[in-house]
């Protein structure tokens, strides 16, 4: 990846990695009244698309593959993690949890799309998965079975987008973003209605609080408009084992941003943890070095050995003619 591309890669962790605490105290108000979370969900995408949508060109893929896109990456993904924080799900201990997408994106773009993780990659990938581990270890005593089992399936169905987008190669991260963000707030609105019950969505909807409405502008317009854009559109160029290895990166600044704003304190294994997650980017991002033999194969071949390459083929088919 170029170095541009890497720093915007940084730039979606962060944005995502605040992300987490935001949901937390949008679906959490000081005040009490607790928004139901699939919901919480549509209104996130009803901001995201409208009005953008009457702006942005569709992208130049299938329907198929923007429903795809739509219904993993983004209401499968996020109707399930808001769930799981609305059940209890740390919100620092969730943006580590859903990093198994990053395994689970590799393993899935291996089988359906081919792309092999070179060694180094790998390498990585593991160390990673032993980081997540250690600060999954730390945390255990804090989080209940079923969150945690909500959490993993959300990364599993973020993991599915992945390879959508990735075989999808929309040109248009932001137009992806948009357009398969369409599928997702009626479906989810009416799940609550059904869940929740018309009532509670009634209500909720006539008392929504400041810090739920900021909650709301700020995962719609930086975590999703953004950090989805720039996402896509990397996947769109890169394989996804170059790409969701940065991904490792977003537990970090969620446990941090939990541990400042939600008085979330992390135990020494977990900072363990964080320091191995990112030696398992750092190795997963690295590429092994390539010997450069000058006899052999020199970098930039002038006209003098093309033209010596052309005088022994000729040689060879005089040869073979005589």
């Amino acid at each position: 990846m170029t170095r541009r591309h890497c720093l915007l890669a940084l730039l979606v962790a962060v944005l995502w990695g605040l992300n987490f605490v935001a949901i937390d105290l949008g679906l959490h108000p000081a005040d009490g009244a607790e928004v139901p979370p699939l919901l919480f969900v549509a209104l996130r995408f009803a901001l995201v698309v409208l009005p953008w949508i009457f702006f942005i060109r569709k992208p130049d893929i299938s329907w198929t593959a923007i429903i795809g896109v739509g219904l993993f990456m983004s209401a499968g993904q996020f109707g399930l993690l808001y769930l799981a924080i609305s059940l209890g799900m740390p919100a620092g201990l969730a943006s580590l949890v859903l990093q198994a997408q990053v395994l689970l994106t590799v393993l899935l773009a291996a089988v359906f799309l081919g792309d092999r993780p070179r060694p180094l990659q790998l390498a990585g990938l593991v160390l990673g998965a032993l980081g997540l581990l250690v600060v999954a270890f730390g945390r255990s005593a804090v989080a209940p079975l079923l969150p945690l089992v909500v959490v993993l399936a959300a990364a599993l169905s973020w993991a599915v987008g992945n390879v959508i987008a990735r075989r999808a190669r929309a040109a248009s991260g932001l137009g992806l973003v948009v357009w398969s963000g369409a599928v997702v707030p009626l479906p989810l609105l009416g799940l609550s209605l059904v869940v929740d019950g018309p009532a509670a969505v009634g209500d909720a909807l006539l008392h929504l609080q400041p810090v739920t409405i900021a909650s709301a502008l700020y995962t719609a317009a930086l975590a999703s408009l953004v950090g989805y854009g720039i996402w896509n559109h990397l996947l769109a160029v890169y394989e996804p084992a170059s790409v969701v290895p940065f991904t490792l990166l977003v537990p970090v600044v969620g446990m941090g941003a939990a541990w400042l704003v939600l008085a979330e304190v992390p135990s020494a294994i977990e900072v363990l943890g964080a320091v191995v997650l990112l030696a398992g980017v750092a190795t997963a991002l690295a590429r092994p070095r390539r010997v450069r033999h000058h006899r052999d194969t020199p970098m930039n071949p002038g006209p003098a050995p093309r033209l010596q390459a052309v005088v022994r083929d000729a040689d060879r088919q005089t040869q073979g003619a005589s």
